[in-house]
């Protein structure tokens, strides 16, 4: 599988604060990093780093062979990378379609793809984006992402805070993204059980470091590694891990 992110020791953080500590990953085209750990280790942190919005100190970062470091966050979308923040980020006075024909791109991704991937946002086409509820403007928020038709697209916990049914409803958007599409793809998440199932690889921050990185699946079976570093005891790793991903 060709590279197509390669991050290698960096050092990264916010002001004078250093929050990443030589933090290195590779990650394959076409393939998906599940990004887990505690609140506060450094997740959002490395995701920001990589979109160009924290402060770099040293290392690299490099897309498809193309150091990207020291770019401006515009020019490392424009490079390919894709963001979905934990703020959205959608434009409320627009329609959910003027959301996404105001940043299509051309590519495999189109408005009308996207409406097929989430048909709520298809039946709510005409709706500002300020009428939608939380798990719709989600929904959007993906969509922009994919329809700038990046390389590799970033999501910040993109679950957070959603009801279970449209969890289980974006989980299987995901999926299809992911496994269908072969949709390159780092997801951040706090709760293991919610993304291994979808993706390839993982890896774990702890405070600012990966201290786990490895298959998917692997981690599943890993309780030791569940429990040290997200704090799931045996009995609990084992029903998540066995739960369905949706």
């Amino acid at each position: 599988m060709r590279e197509l992110l390669a991050v290698e020791r960096l050092r990264a953080g916010y002001g004078d604060a250093v929050v990443l500590q030589d933090v290195s990953f590779v990650l394959g085209e076409g393939s998906a990093l599940a990004l887990l750990g505690r609140n506060g280790m450094g997740k959002t942190t490395l995701v920001n780093s990589i979109v160009g919005v924290t402060r770099y100190f040293s290392g690299a970062i490099r897309l498809q062979g193309r150091e990207i470091a020291h770019l401006r966050p515009d020019q490392r979308a424009h490079a390919g990378v894709g963001w979905v923040p934990q703020e959205r980020n959608i434009f409320r006075s627009l329609t959910v379609e003027e959301n996404l024909t105001a940043v299509e791109r051309p590519g495999p991704w189109t408005t009308k793809k996207v409406f097929a991937l989430f048909p709520r946002l298809a039946e709510r086409r005409r709706n500002l984006g300020n009428q939608l509820s939380g798990g719709e403007q989600q929904m959007l928020a993906v969509g922009r992402a994919l329809i700038l038709n990046p390389r590799l697209v970033l999501l910040d916990e993109p679950l957070e805070g959603l009801a279970p049914i449209i969890v289980e409803e974006l989980l299987a958007a995901l999926k299809r993204i992911i496994r269908e599409e072969g949709t390159s793809a780092i997801l951040v998440e706090q709760k293991a059980d919610k993304v291994l199932g979808v993706t390839d690889r993982a890896a774990i921050l702890e405070r600012g470091t990966i201290v786990f990185e490895g298959e998917s699946a692997a981690l599943k079976r890993d309780r030791a590694a569940l429990e040290t570093f997200l704090g799931v005891t045996h009995e609990r790793a084992r029903r998540e891990v066995s739960a369905p991903p949706g």
